[in-house]
Order: structure tokens, then sequence, then C-alpha cells
């Protein structure tokens, strides 16, 4: 009698199981690693105005790690469809705790303790960051194994944009470089995850009926419209006092059509990356600086480059 099951890697039910793995692996990375002192001068040069700005901006992010560490790939492993994906999932689970904590070496290297107390303070009040903080939680407590997964893809490919513009936009203009290299390992990382746990969602979508897809799609794109409307306040809030608002409504409305991609669906708003600043686009594009960040306690290794998603990438595996 077996009571439990071993793990066998050499025989594998889903080949996107083992390629995710790999690459996930591959791209390993730690905060601790990144010199992000070496931006202090930059940030004694920000206004004060920039400056709360950078920090509610981080404190936001941390807010949306955290849901997903907690909740989220906890809520995801409850419906897989393979043991690998499981291991998968408990991978992605570890990463998105490491970008929370990456937040908090940048908080401990730019702020002093009183000014981040006040952040955290900040985060656990705004309406805006809790509201979709509950919006998302609640369907990973309450929702169905591909709702779950919508909101897994809404918040990771969509949601975290907001935020990023920030960091992208000052590295543009040859600013906070090694706070924006740990965002732009952040981002390799939620490329891949959006895109894996999208492919999932889209082998469950093609197993319903089409009345069933049909309600299913309905429930995405009103989830998505919630989303976006406190997105919107949201983005208003914090970014008017410096004159990017509407750069960053336009980001977030790429990003969400990339969410919709994840999920196999058609594109909601009609921007596109032509659209967006070029000088935020090409912070995601690029590769990272490859500081040689493990050679200053020794050891010699050279961080991997980001490699961007492509938008073929957003159908792995279900190419029609």
């Amino acid at each position: 009698m077996t009571y439990y099951n071993a793990i066998n890697w050499n025989e594998i039910e889903d080949s996107v199981d083992k390629s995710t793995w790999e690459k996930l692996t591959e791209q390993f990375w730690l905060d601790t690693r990144i010199p992000l002192s070496n931006d202090l001068d930059d940030w004694r040069k920000l206004s004060d105005m920039e400056k709360d700005l950078v920090g509610k901006v981080f404190g936001g992010l941390t807010l949306l790690d955290t849901v997903q560490s907690e909740s989220g790939m906890a809520a995801l492993k409850k419906d897989v469809r393979t043991p690998h994906e499981e291991a998968v999932l408990n991978n992605i689970e570890f990463m998105e705790s490491v970008h929370a904590k990456s937040y908090s070496s940048i908080f401990s290297t730019l702020n002093t303790k009183s000014e981040i107390e006040e952040i955290f303070d900040w985060v656990a009040e705004n309406p805006y960051l809790q509201k979709k903080a509950e919006i998302v939680n609640e369907i990973y407590k309450h929702g169905s194994p591909l709702e779950k997964k919508v909101a897994s893809v809404f918040l990771e490919t969509f949601l975290f944009y907001s935020g990023f513009f920030t960091p992208l936009y000052y590295l543009g203009n040859n600013k906070l470089p090694n706070v924006a290299e740990i965002i732009k390992l952040i981002i390799r990382d939620e490329s891949v995850h959006g895109t894996y746990i999208g492919y999932k969602f889209q082998l469950g979508f093609n197993e319903l009926d089409e009345r069933e897809q049909e309600k299913l799609r309905d429930w995405m794109y009103d989830l998505l419209y919630t989303l976006y409307e406190n997105e919107e306040a949201y983005t208003e809030y914090l970014y008017d006092g410096v004159g990017w608002t509407e750069e960053v409504k336009t980001f977030l409305r790429y990003n969400a059509n990339k969410a919709l991609m994840n999920l196999g669906q058609n594109p909601l708003f009609p921007d596109t990356a032509n659209d967006v600043n070029p000088i935020v686009m090409n912070g995601i594009s690029t590769g990272t600086s490859n500081h040689d960040f493990f050679s200053q306690v020794g050891n010699g290794y050279l961080l991997g480059t980001v490699e961007a998603m492509q938008d073929s990438d957003y159908l792995i595996g279900l190419e029609n």
C-alpha cells in the first residue's frame, strides 16, 4: 500500500513544468547581492515629493508581494494538475517572498526607521491598496480554481505595474540604477510567473464547454474593469503631484492587455507598446547591468541577464 508518492522528475506529464522550473532556477537572485548604497547620492538629490512617491510605491508593491507569497500560491497549490506544477509554485512562492523582502532592503538603505514605519502605516490604511488586496485575496479564499488563476495573473502582470513605472522612469533618466536593478529582476520573475499560471489557466479553460467559457470570460473582464477603476484612482493619488498620471495609466492599460494575453484572451484596451513612455519600455526590455555582485564576497558569481518575454510566449504550449 502506497501512503505517499515521491515526485519523479524523470517522468514529466507536462514539459512546461520542467522548462519553467529550469528557467526560474537559472535566474535565481537575492537582494543582498545588489549594492543599493551606491544609489544614495541620487536619492539625496530627489525632492521630498519624489522621495515620498518612491516610499509609497515600494510600500504598495510590498503588500502585493505579501499577498502573493502568503495567500496566492497556497491557494493555487490546492488545484495543481501535476506534482511538478506544485514544485514550480513552491519556487514562485519563495521568490515572491524574496521580492517582498527586497523592498525592505531598499527602505533600510534609503529611509530612516521612522520613515519606514510611516510607509507601512500608510500601506495599512490606504483604501486603494487595501481594496485591491481584498479583491484578489477574497478570490484566493473563495474562488474556483480557474478564477484564482485569473486573479493571480492580473496581480502579476497588471497590478504591480503602477509601482514598477517609478523606478523604470528613474532608470531611464540615469537615477537609482541599483534600485531599478532589483525591479528589473522582479519583472523578469513576474513575467515567467504570469505566463506559467496563465498557461495553466488556458489548459483548464479549454476543457470547459462554450457556455461555461463565456460565463467565465464575462466574470474575468468584469474583474479587470473593477481592478482598473481602483487602479486609476490609486495612480491619480500617487502621481498627480509629479505629473506622471496619464503616462502611468497608459502603462497600466498596456499591461492589462498583457495579462489578458497570458490568459489566452483578447486585449481590452487600444494601448500598445508604442504608446508607453519609451524610457520605461526600454527599462523593461533591456538586460540587467550585470554587476558582478557575488565577486564582492569572493566567489565571482555573475548575475544572469534579464530576458524579456515576447508576445509569443504568452501562448506557450497552446498554439493552434
